[in-house]
């Protein structure tokens, strides 16, 4: 029986190239509305996969909010037909006029954005202002990751009380994303997951003591979405969900997602004796994380010694069973920058490999 990922038609799919399994995709789809419990608490994030075809997925089944990371996704996402779209990242500088084109071009579709500080609220008030429009915005909390946001407490609180008074905004709610929570124990990331979010909690709810608003709450990666969902006032993210990886089934063991998107390589060369060269370099898998950055059907022992920019050496005793030439599987270990290195992948339907979907906001502009 030959297995799920290989394909009846390799000799039509050039390499190194990623396939992908709508089927796959829908069931993770489905596991994630079940996940979060309703399908009004989903927000998944489009970085994963970048494709208006999957946006198209997501709302067949009800899935109508979205997070982005840039402008062209957010672009991609209201084209493709999105509702509701928060694009998770500050705007700044030219980015700012952007965002608010966003808002002006797609009347349809509602917008939000996120600040930390009060001169970048201002920058962004001002400019929705003189266009006309009204920008959506979250404070970003910082809650341990120190990459962007606010700490919860006065400051913040300022921050927020000016969003809810300044002209040419609106205060969309808090965005909190606890991405450097990534313990593999559910038990350890369930009291980690607490711990990190009690000071949020006290901090809203402080807020609403004073009067203010809060009218949503936007949490959690992909690790502790099923955690926070529980609480029934908070969206989701889920991205990596869509796809799925190696890594986060290391990272995330507890949660049951199908691996969708396999990379299709080839043998090239056999430089020595053990080793073998595979046509999959830089450029066609993340590569920021360490080794093993692939995990290779077949090739389960091999060791990864040289990876360059169009070639990765394996060194293997197997090295005879794979002639130049050979197809090679493989699950990367992080999917979500492995997508964006790929102008348009391959759809395996009935083990065919078939439609070629574009990754239309790997570009870092479309039309705005």
């Amino acid at each position: 029986m030959n297995p799920w990922y290989s394909i009846d038609n390799p000799d039509d799919v050039p390499s190194p190239t990623l396939l992908v399994y709508p089927d796959r995709i829908e069931e993770n789809l489905r596991r994630m509305i079940r996940l979060a419990g309703d399908v009004t608490l989903l927000r998944p994030h489009v970085k994963t996969h970048k494709m208006p075809q999957i946006i198209a997925m997501k709302r067949a089944l009800g899935i109508d909010k979205f997070k982005t990371s840039t402008i062209a996704e957010s672009e991609m996402t209201a084209s493709a037909g999105g509702k509701d779209i928060l694009m998770a990242y500050q705007p700044v500088g030219p980015n700012v006029r952007r965002f608010v084109e966003l808002i002006r071009r797609f009347p349809e579709t509602h917008f939000s954005a996120l600040v930390d500080n009060l001169a970048s609220l201002l920058e962004i008030a001002n400019c929705a202002k003189a266009n006309g429009v009204v920008a959506c915005l979250y404070v970003d909390l910082n809650v341990g990751m120190n990459r962007t946001g606010i700490v919860p407490g006065p400051e913040a609180a300022q921050l927020y009380k000016a969003l809810c008074s300044a002209d040419g905004v609106s205060a969309g709610g808090v965005h909190a994303y606890d991405g450097h929570l990534h313990q593999s124990d559910l038990a350890e990331i369930t009291e980690k997951n607490k711990q990190v979010f009690e000071p949020v909690w006290s901090w809203i709810e402080g807020l609403r003591k004073d009067g203010f608003e809060v009218p949503n709450i936007i949490a959690a990666g992909t690790p502790t979405s099923g955690l926070l969902a529980k609480r029934g006032d908070v969206e989701v993210g889920l991205g990596t969900a869509v796809l799925w990886d190696f890594g986060q089934s290391i990272t995330s063991p507890y949660l049951d997602f199908q691996n969708a998107a396999v990379l299709l390589a080839r043998v090239i060369s056999h430089p020595t004796p053990n080793r073998i060269c595979i046509d999959l370099g830089h450029k066609a898998v993340a590569s920021e994380m360490t080794q093993p950055r692939v995990r290779w059907f077949g090739l389960e022992d091999a060791t990864a010694v040289i990876h360059s920019e169009e070639h990765l050496v394996l060194e293997t005793d197997k090295s005879d069973l794979f002639p130049v030439g050979t197809v090679v599987y493989g699950l990367p270990k992080h999917i979500c920058p492995t997508v964006a290195l790929h102008n348009e992948v391959w759809t395996v339907t009935n083990r065919m490999a078939g439609e070629k979907w574009p990754v239309v906001a790997r570009a870092r502009s479309l039309t705005i």
